[in-house]
Formats: structure tokens, sequence, C-alpha cells
């Protein structure tokens, strides 16, 4: 050993900066991991398959109408609580901090969430205008629309939780109502699913155009007629910035995810009404563009490129297969309607 103390000193010091950068390296890379992870989309699952599950039955045609509705309701719910990482829209800390993705794709499942949880609060579990609502989804809609980012007491997580559990008990009602509870109802009729399709349109509209601004050749929705002293206020979209290209994109991917359950449940809960309006066919057409939407993507970064250019972009080509979702739904919409 050195007599030196200075020289010893100086060693000491380096070896405690050399164990703390090392410390340093290992959690980095733990969280850069762990982030990784945790921002994986959650797989598609069947809705038959879990309401079987749910019910404990073997074939769906032992359930009620509107079971599976209601239990893929509850399961978007339960999956998105409870995927890898859990929830992660109300992370305070990394690296859930920084999986800003996978905080989009939550948000834009949930927004699904909310409009099926409202259809089924507001029309599908109602006979008419007059008649009362249903006790347990007037409990369970309200806990989906609490705010998304609370991380103090009540958690997101907590009321959720409760809003999966109101629905649990309207589905038991629904499957073998007591003499001590009123019976469950769900009606699978033409108006109660044209009033959905409304909503649809809207969302699926909203972010076909969002989508669209992407690029820096989008005009926009509507830029207001300067002659039109109605229109002049008008609001205007203009070119997402680049920063915040890849939220557009991944909360379509949550929207898409939950509404293509969604509509698998609404394919198989309102199956009769759909094949004696022969629109069958159109359901499938949005089932089948919501599912190429949801194709994998092949870059680990959200590509921008031009349409026509060597490079991709990711939000145009998500904003076609949205597109013809939006434009069978408008057909769907016009079949519902019909008498």
């Amino acid at each position: 050993m050195s007599d030196n103390p200075l020289a010893y000193e100086d060693a000491k010091s380096k070896g405690i900066l050399w164990g703390f950068g090392s410390l340093l390296g290992v959690v980095l890379i733990v969280m850069m991991v762990l982030g990784e992870w945790w921002s994986r989309e959650p797989e598609q699952f069947s809705v038959q398959d879990e309401a079987i599950e749910r019910m404990n039955v073997t074939h769906t045609d032992q359930m009620p109408i509107g079971y599976v509705y209601a239990n893929t309701l509850a399961h978007i719910a339960d999956v998105i609580l409870f995927k890898s990482g859990g929830y992660l829209s109300n992370d305070v800390a990394p690296p859930g901090l920084f999986c800003d993705n996978i905080q989009n794709f939550e948000y834009g499942a949930l927004v699904m969430l909310r409009d099926g949880t409202t259809a089924l609060r507001n029309h599908f579990a109602r006979d008419q205008s007059q008649s009362a609502e249903d006790p347990d989804l007037a409990k369970a809609e309200p806990y989906f629309y609490y705010e998304r980012n609370s991380w103090a007491l009540p958690s997101t997580e907590s009321e959720y939780v409760k809003g999966i559990e109101a629905l649990h008990a309207y589905m038991v009602r629904l499957q073998n109502p007591s003499s001590t509870s009123k019976a469950a109802q769900f009606h699978s009729r033409a108006d109660n699913l044209w009033q959905y399709t409304e909503v649809v349109i809207k969302r699926l509209g909203g972010l076909s155009t969002r989508l669209a601004a992407s690029t820096d050749k989008f005009s926009g929705a509507t830029h207001g007629d300067p002659s039109n002293p109605i229109d002049i206020n008008m609001p205007t979209i203009g070119q997402t910035p680049w920063m915040e290209i890849d939220n557009v994109f991944y909360e379509a991917r949550g929207s898409c995810w939950a509404l293509l359950h969604i509509l698998k449940a609404i394919k198989h809960d309102f199956s009769d009404i759909l094949l004696d309006k022969r629109a069958m066919n159109t359901l499938d057409n949005m089932i089948q563009a919501l599912e190429n939407a949801l194709s994998p993507t092949l870059s680990p970064v959200v590509l921008n490129g031009d349409g026509f250019g060597i490079f991709a972009n990711y939000s145009l080509a998500m904003a076609n297969y949205i597109a013809r979702a939006n434009a069978a739904a408008l057909d769907l919409r016009d079949v519902m309607n019909r008498g």
C-alpha cells in the first residue's frame, strides 16, 4: 500500500464513485427492462370464452342475452388494471412515469369502456324512455368516469374495481335473479344499437382526423370561412406536434382494442337483430378493419414518413383502417335506423 495519504484517499474516492456508478447502471437497466415489459399492449381475448369461464357453463347458448356484453366491459376494465405492470396512468415514479405510450393506450381503451357502459345503462338495459334504470349500472358507470390519474385516496384503481364489481352484480341478476332482487334486463333492439353506433361514429371520426393531422400536408378539418361570420370562429385542427404523434397513435390503438371486443360482444348479443336487418356483414367489416388497425408494429418508434416516401407513416395507416371502420359504422347506423 502506498504511504501517500492523498493517493489512498483518491483511490478510495474512485472506488466509491465506481460502486455508485455500477449501482446506478444496474438500476437504469432494470428500469428499462421493466418499462419495455410494462409497455406491451395487452393481447386480444375471446369474449365468448371469457363469458363462459365467468358463468361456469359449457356453451354461450346457456347464457342470457346481454351477459357476454356486460362481461366484456368488466373484462376490458380488468385487463386495463391488471395487465403487466398494472395501471400506469397514475404512476408518479419511474419506470411507469415514463411509459407514456401504454398510458395513452389505457386512455383510449378507457374512453370506449365508458361509452360502452353508458350505452348499457341508458339504452341496452332500459325497456322504454320512462323505465327505471338498473341500480347496479347506475353505480357502475360513475366509477369508470372517475379521474384517470389519481394516485391518492381514493385511487383510480380502487374506483374502477368498484365499477367492475357493480357490473358483476348486474350480471348475477341477469343470470339468476332472486326473489329479493329485481331481475336485470337487456334489450337487444335496433334502436338501442343505433344510438350506440352514433357515439362510435363520432369517436372514430375524431380519431381518424387527429391521426391524419400527423402530416404537414394535413389542411385541417375546418379552417372557417372568413366571408361567413358563423364559420370565422370555427376551431381549426393544425398539424400534430412531433412529440405528440406517438400519443395520438397509441390512444387510437387503445380505442381500437377496446372497441373491437365490444363489437364482438354486440355480434353475439345482437345476433338476432343483425341477421334480421342483414347487417351482420357490415359489423364484420368493422371488426376486420379494427383487427387490421391492431397489427403488430415493426418499428420501435412510430414512423412518420410521407405517404409515398421511403418510410411508412403509421398514423396515416391507422387513420385509413379507422376510416374504413367508421364507414361501416355509418352503414350500420343507417340499417338500424330503418323500419
